[in-house]
């Protein structure tokens, strides 16, 4: 094309129509052409901005971050490699919808091409904010924000920690006010950067560092106000962690009061400011001191109502003590009086006792065993003759009505009758009385019963009854 440029349209330099074709070329191996396809796609796409949905995300061990970017109509696979992965501020995931800068790239072993990712956003939402939420819901639904977890604060703190940069304006602010207002309290200082690369870390390590001191009753973490990614060091996962393993409450003092960081959810109390959470630590002690305050007035008070009362009794008593004699004369009195009254009720009772002795006296006379004994015993021996006179009296008369029912039995008795001359026929089982003739047969054995025995007969004639 290069050697047409600048040339009239002519064919003067035309080959003739019977010149031979070119020799073809030869064909490229699959890797030749993998190469010039990466060599031309890297160099027209070596910065590209692509929107779109993240899908297939699968994080490898070696940190590199591998998935695919798609929308409505078709998908390309994307790669983000290790140390441009560590400065991500929020955890990516599918389905959340993200811009990538990077470049084009093709993976030669595949022959894929592949979008190389060195920044990736959320789309109409911040990093930091989105990594702020995702945090935020993950610790929640680890209970670290319950309130029931949460710690309340010593009343009297002896030894208080605190958790900030020693150049910044917070710590002046925390001091100002504890010296005020607590100034036997023990302040233990643990330096720790609040903003920038590491802050976290180093904020980290100092918690666990302070709350090793022995004696710290309490801790307060902050610094002052800023923006979104100057506080960001306390929205860190790691720092949570260490503030709710914390054996001590922890005061979060961050920034202002619209201000918000995962360490005010997670401390045991979030302050507005720095300042704030000194008076926080303090508040308790000073209400400490004022109900001590408010104990000495009623005590002051309750001893000078005892002490006037006492006063009232020695007036009282020292009144009574004058008019001694006059009572004492007349309480001997009162016990004369009583005295004699007293021999009186004594003599009544004798005499009453003796009346009732001597009344139980004639009754027990009246019940001698001696005497009762004798007329029990007459009274036996007259019931003891009646009871025999009886006895004879019903036998005898027993055995008259036995000898009469005997005799009448007699007269109604068979046997009686048996013995007149008269006789008892039975068939030869003896279970029925033969009342007629006409009931046997002949040659049938019957048994006859007389007075004395009884007769097996075989019937040889019978005669019926006419």
């Amino acid at each position: 094309m290069a050697k047409l440029q600048g040339l009239p349209f002519g064919f003067d330099d035309d080959p003739p129509a019977d010149a031979p074709p070119p020799p073809p070329e030869p064909p490229l191996s699959v890797a030749a052409l993998t190469a010039r396809l990466k060599s031309l796609v890297e160099s027209g796409f070596s910065r590209v901005e692509v929107e779109g949905q993240v899908s297939g995300h699968r994080p490898h061990a070696s940190g590199h971050l591998y998935f695919s970017l798609k929308d409505d109509r078709s998908q390309i696979r994307a790669v983000m490699f290790r140390t441009d992965a560590r400065r991500l501020t929020f955890k990516l995931e599918d389905g959340q919808h993200v811009v990538a800068r990077g470049r084009v790239s093709v993976y030669e072993v595949r022959g894929e091409y592949q979008l190389i990712c060195d920044r990736l956003e959320p789309h109409g939402q911040g990093a930091l904010q989105l990594a702020f939420d995702q945090l935020k819901r993950r610790l929640a639904a680890e209970g670290l924000f319950e309130s029931v977890r949460k710690r309340p604060l010593p009343t009297l703190p002896r030894k208080i920690g605190v958790v900030t940069s020693q150049s910044g304006a917070a710590l002046q602010d925390i001091l100002r006010v504890l010296i005020a207002r607590h100034p036997s309290a023990h302040i233990v200082i643990r330096d720790a950067r609040v903003q920038g690369e590491g802050a976290a870390a180093d904020l980290t390590r100092a918690i666990r560092a302070i709350t090793d001191v022995a004696g710290v009753d309490v801790v307060i973490i902050g610094r002052g106000g800023g923006s979104a990614e100057d506080l960001w060091a306390f929205n860190d996962e790691g720092l949570a962690r260490a503030i709710a393993a914390s054996p001590v409450p922890v005061i979060s003092a961050v920034g202002h009061e619209v201000d918000f960081t995962i360490a005010d959810f997670v401390a045991d109390l979030r302050a507005a400011t720095p300042s704030n959470a000194a008076e926080l630590v303090v508040e308790r002690a000073d209400t400490f001191r004022h109900r001590i305050d408010r104990a000495v007035e009623r005590l002051t008070s309750a001893m000078r109502r005892v002490i006037d009362g006492r006063h009232q009794r020695v007036l009282r008593t020292m009144t009574r003590l004058r008019s001694y004699p006059t009572r004492v004369v007349l309480q001997q009195r009162d016990c004369q009086e009583f005295v004699l009254r007293m021999r009186h009720a004594q003599l009544d009772r004798v005499a009453r006792v003796g009346q009732r002795f001597a009344h139980l006296r004639r009754r027990l006379e009246a019940r001698d065993v001696r005497r009762v004994t004798a007329d029990w015993r007459l009274r036996l021996a007259r019931l003891d003759g009646r009871l025999r006179q009886t006895g004879q009296t019903r036998v005898q008369t027993a055995e008259a009505q036995s000898r009469e029912l005997a005799a009448r039995l007699h007269a109604l008795s068979p046997l009686a009758v048996l013995g007149r001359g008269y006789a008892v026929c039975w068939n030869d089982a003896r279970t029925g009385i033969i009342r007629s003739a006409s009931s046997v047969n002949l040659g049938d054995a019957v048994r006859v019963t007389v007075a004395r025995g009884e007769l097996r007969c075989q019937v040889t004639e019978r005669t019926d009854e006419r």
